[in-house]
């Protein structure tokens, strides 16, 4: 490396601009809002509270791997950004001395297929108590996110040529990962298009596939100066989320007091603009009887011995009688 060199690539190692995640007040806000529930009300709310926490928990193993990758980059988790009408809720965005990454991280009970058309189809149960189910590409939903990192970085190029620049070497500089960050999960990709297999890893994965990448592409290698003030292009089109999903609840516990008779379908998100939200989207469909592949849901005990004491049944009752411990469910998820 040359003199020059050592003063522009003076190592800094991996720096977290914004660190924490809206996911965390969301949990914070839900657990207050429990201590004063009950009944039906009391079961939705702990179901989601157990959903965030499982989506926040596979963040957590992706911040984990980019905090100890050894490289220079910038990092943003939980980010959301508007341009033009358009919004885009990142999970990570991490920045390098060569490209951005766009990184949609999914913590996902079940084993994944992707198929030759790239749809993704989730497998769950065994035997006869087998199923698949289709879910949103998060491909596509990563594609969306860079249309609007794509806006943004627009009003920057102030001529034809620094345009036409730009539009060339955006799919290299820009580049968006799909990581499954639960370590049970297994892939199924031999069908699936390049474009799509390329891009889906385990995070375990993640910080080898950036290191690739940075190596193979011959793009600009930027100065850390140079880092900070393209991060700062997307930070001033940053908005604090907008959705307050803990709110719905808020409403409903003030209204009814949790009334019995209360309709999953008034407590389903209106909106996935958060990353709590969404990872309680995710994660409420995912946890599934063993027995008979239908969901499970959270309940309270009313009599007994064990009165008092939160588990998992099986929404197929009383056809399926089981039922899993809570604690014993969050003992399984920390051992991942």
């Amino acid at each position: 490396m040359s003199i020059l060199d050592a003063l522009l690539y003076k190592p800094f190692g991996p720096v977290f601009i914004k660190e924490n995640s809206d996911a965390e007040s969301f949990i914070e806000k839900m657990k207050a809002l429990s201590s004063k529930a009950s009944g039906k009300i009391k079961e939705k709310i702990e179901q989601q509270i157990s959903a965030a926490e499982s989506g926040l928990y596979g963040e957590k193993q992706i911040a984990y791997e980019l905090r100890n990758s050894g490289m220079d980059m910038l990092i943003m988790h939980d980010l959301y950004l508007e341009k033009n009408g358009l919004s885009a809720q990142i999970d990570f965005l991490v920045m390098t001395r060569k490209h951005v990454f766009i990184i949609e991280c999914k913590n996902l009970y079940g084993n994944i297929e992707i198929d030759d058309k790239g749809n993704f189809i989730r497998h769950i149960g065994h035997g006869k108590f087998y199923r698949k189910e289709g879910f949103v590409s998060p491909v596509s939903q990563n594609e969306r996110h860079l249309n609007v990192i794509k806006e943004i970085r627009k009003e920057y190029k102030t001529n034809f040529y620094t345009q036409g620049v730009f539009e060339k070497f955006f799919p290299k500089t820009y580049r968006s990962i799909v990581v499954l960050a639960n370590p049970k999960t297994i892939l199924n990709d031999k069908k699936a298009p390049d474009s799509i297999r390329k891009v889906v890893i385990r995070a375990d994965q993640l910080v080898s596939y950036i290191k690739r990448i940075e190596e193979e592409d011959d793009l600009y290698k930027s100065s850390e100066k140079e880092m900070h003030e393209l991060l700062d292009s997307f930070i001033k089109c940053s908005k604090p989320c907008k959705s307050d999903y803990a709110k719905k609840y808020e409403e409903l516990l003030n209204g009814s007091k949790a009334d019995d008779s209360v309709k999953q379908e008034e407590v389903v998100c209106e909106s996935k603009s958060s990353s709590a939200n969404k990872n309680a989207a995710d994660a409420t469909t995912e946890k599934v009887c063993p027995k008979c592949g239908k969901l499970l849901i959270l309940r309270t005990a009313k009599k007994g011995d064990k009165a008092g004491n939160r588990f998992y049944g099986c929404s197929g009752f009383p056809k399926c009688r089981y039922i899993e411990n809570v604690d014993a469910a969050h003992d399984r998820k920390e051992a991942l």
